[in-house]
């Protein structure tokens, strides 16, 4: 079955072409059994414009010589030829590049190919200069089934919103002002290969802490699933900072904030003295898909097991989102003890009585 492998199955009608259109090599596979000498014997000259050279065509009286005393045939014997690897083609710098210099090829340009490097131009010679093509001017028209496919909602959109501006006077909600000078950062993970009781703890531990301080026990945890969680709390790190722009500290040439006291909802004192530095404001644990494993047992059973797969969610914010709920919290508290001024006195045990008449 080996030797099968040498015959081309198509080989005659490849060759009948060849031979047909000139300027088409048929190269057979090479194969296990296909040796070098073969290949160079069936494929000829390298190029079909050779021409085979003349000393080494053999005369007459030296074939009649070979024949009776015997000698060197007049065959010519196959010489090998080495198949090389097409020229490669390495991409070219745009024609107003500043590595034009640099570039040991040369480049393709609008007007030709020119060398590489720009070379000063002789006198008295013209030199063609590299045509500059402009974009293209935007229509709207022709975009404005992209820019604004449905107009009546649009009309109906910018007419609520001009209603509300009037109605609310050009205030805006509390939950809006949120919005427009606080930052925050959500970011979810990929499924872990481990269960909500095992992943749920370390959630609960990261909670409400810095994330710096975050990553520093994840770092040091002993369990398993610590080493997802501290990729994760990185990445959501690096997210928060360059898509949201938090962490970032004071702008230069501004003083320091005065360092802040606050009282934390579980009554906890905490000290704030980076307004920007990022926190973990929520982490909640996400159920995910269940696996199929495979639990290979004795007598050739074999256990279907579904390993379940979890997810991490974790909100950043800054500190001067807790120092803003801080003071909402204290804004509240004094507004309820202003609107209790009297206080009902407690109630107390009546003395000095007699179930009965003293009459």
């Amino acid at each position: 079955m080996a030797t099968m492998g040498t015959v081309h199955p198509y080989g005659h009608l490849l060759r009948s072409v060849s031979a047909a259109r000139t300027g088409l090599t048929f190269v057979p596979r090479r194969t296990l059994t296909y040796t070098l000498p073969h290949r160079a014997a069936e494929d000829g000259p390298s190029n079909p414009n050779d021409k085979p050279d003349a000393q080494s065509q053999p005369s007459a009286l030296s074939s009649i010589k070979n024949f009776f005393f015997g000698g060197k045939t007049a065959a010519p014997k196959p010489t090998a030829r080495r198949t090389s690897a097409p020229a490669k083609r390495e991409g070219s710098l745009s024609a107003d590049s500043i590595f034009a210099e640099d570039e040991a090829t040369p480049k393709l340009i609008p007007s030709g190919r020119t060398p590489a490097g720009r070379r000063p131009a002789a006198a008295g010679v013209e030199v063609e200069e590299e045509a500059s093509y402009g974009l293209e001017k935007r229509n709207r028209e022709s975009m404005q089934r992209v820019l604004d496919p449905n107009p009546k909602a649009r009309l109906r959109w910018e007419r609520k919103m001009v209603v509300r501006e009037v109605r609310h006077r050009g205030r805006i909600s509390h939950k809006q002002m949120i919005m427009r000078t606080e930052r925050e950062s959500l970011s979810k993970s990929h499924w872990f290969k481990t269960s909500l009781k095992k992943l749920g703890p370390l959630a609960r531990q990261i909670a409400g802490k810095n994330i710096d301080e975050a990553i520093v026990q994840m770092r040091l945890s002993k369990k398993k699933a610590a080493k997802d969680v501290l990729k994760h709390l990185e990445d959501a790190k690096n997210v928060a900072i360059v898509r949201s722009g938090m962490g970032l500290g004071t702008v230069d040439g501004q003083p320091a904030p005065k360092p802040v006291t606050i009282t934390l909802k579980d009554g906890e004192r905490k000290t704030i003295t980076d307004p920007t530095a990022i926190y973990i404001a929520q982490a909640w644990v996400n159920r995910g898909p269940y696996g199929v494993d495979y639990d290979h047992r004795a007598r050739g059973q074999i256990n279907l097991l579904r390993p379940p797969y979890t997810g991490l969610s974790v909100v950043l914010k800054e500190e001067r989102t807790r120092i803003r709920e801080w003071q909402d919290r204290e804004a509240a508290e004094l507004r309820k003890r202003k609107a209790q001024l009297w206080t009902q006195l407690p109630d107390r045990k009546i003395t000095a009585q007699n179930q009965y008449n003293l009459w």
